[in-house]
């Protein structure tokens, strides 16, 4: 995995926020299925909204996080949380995929784990890929592709939702054998090399694989929406992605770095490409563990007591208690409502 050293456009001003939040365009072409792969009748409308938010904002006039902002967070979140990582860590065969949110050398296990850690707790979704391994063996994709169903939903049965994600995997392990011959997704492992600004070179080996084409192949999946996509590019494949789960999205909401029509899918698009690279999988890590751990920002702890994020708003914005704990309402329910992808069912 590679290791992103701090973007040093971090430090810049908030004034040097361009009017419009745009991403070059890749010089990578687009990913394109096979003819003869069944159209789904999500699939179309899930790389049409992609491709929209891979290069301009949905936001494109609201100009928060800058730079600065990301960066100020990660360091009072980073002293905050000093025993979580800040910095990338390289996946380990010795990890368990839907423990660590797919951090795993195996691109296809990772996005097994992955699946199988939506909508439930960490140690439930341990014992799914652990019973997952114990009834097919680990990583042997064709036995669990050509399994009955029941016995996968058995296998995977203490991860909750296990006949939609039985589906869901067994339907994955299909299409990528009937597309690339084979179960695996290893391809998507082979990155483009930097130029001397960081960017990907221009006409390079076709096997490289950019951000961007990942990012299209996995989400062309049926059951994987950006959020699963963006955690497999982030703690597989090492690159710069900004995954959205609920913890991010509710403290996003509280620090007023996504407007209020914005579901998931659309602050995921926007923070992605507002937050600079190098901060992207430090502040993931220390947003969804401070989501976890703080009481104070939640409304089912009152939305009372000590929280770094209500002090920074209190001291940098002038908020009041009663304001904040009016913001932490707002943040939760709008998580409640959030739906990860209202027009568009992709993933639970």
């Amino acid at each position: 995995m590679v290791n992103h050293p701090l973007d040093p456009q971090a430090s810049a001003s908030s004034d040097e926020m361009p009017p419009k939040i745009k991403r070059p365009r890749s010089t990578t072409p687009p990913f394109r299925e096979a003819a003869d792969t069944p159209a789904s009748p999500h699939k179309a409308k899930k790389l049409k909204l992609l491709a929209s938010h891979s290069v301009a904002s949905p936001f494109p006039d609201f100009p928060h996080p800058t730079p600065a902002e990301a960066a100020e967070m990660h360091a009072l979140l980073a002293s905050t949380h000093p025993d979580l990582a800040a910095r990338p860590r390289r996946p380990s065969a010795a990890n368990d995929s839907a423990r660590t949110c797919g951090s795993v050398p195996n691109v296809l296990e990772s996005l097994v784990g992955t699946i199988l850690s939506q909508n439930t707790s960490s140690r439930n979704s341990t014992a799914a890929k652990r019973g997952l391994d114990a009834a097919f063996g680990r990583n042997n994709f064709a036995a669990v592709a050509e399994a009955k169903r029941a016995d996968v939903v058995d296998a995977i049965r203490t991860g909750g939702l296990a006949n939609k994600k039985a589906a869901v995997i067994q339907n994955i392990l299909a299409e990528v054998h009937a597309r690339h011959g084979q179960y695996s997704l290893q391809h998507l492992a082979t990155a483009p090399e930097p130029d001397v600004k960081g960017k990907a070179k221009e006409g390079g080996s076709g096997s490289k694989v950019s951000d961007e084409e990942a990012m299209q192949e996995l989400v062309s999946y049926d059951g994987v929406g950006p959020k699963t996509a963006s955690c497999v590019l982030l703690f597989c494949l090492g690159r710069s992605s900004f995954p959205v789960d609920t913890h991010v999205f509710r403290l996003s909401r509280l620090l007023g770095w996504v407007p209020q029509k914005a579901d998931r899918v659309t602050a995921q698009a926007h923070l992605d490409l507002t937050i600079p690279d190098g901060l992207k999988y430090g502040l993931h890590v220390l947003m969804v563990g401070h989501g976890r751990r703080c009481k104070g920002c939640k409304s089912s702890g009152g939305g009372k007591g000590e929280c770094v994020l209500k002090k920074w708003l209190k001291e940098r914005n002038g908020y009041k208690e009663e304001e904040l704990g009016t913001k932490v309402d707002a943040a939760e329910e709008q998580v409640a409502l959030g739906a990860d992808m209202p027009t568009v069912k992709t993933e639970e």
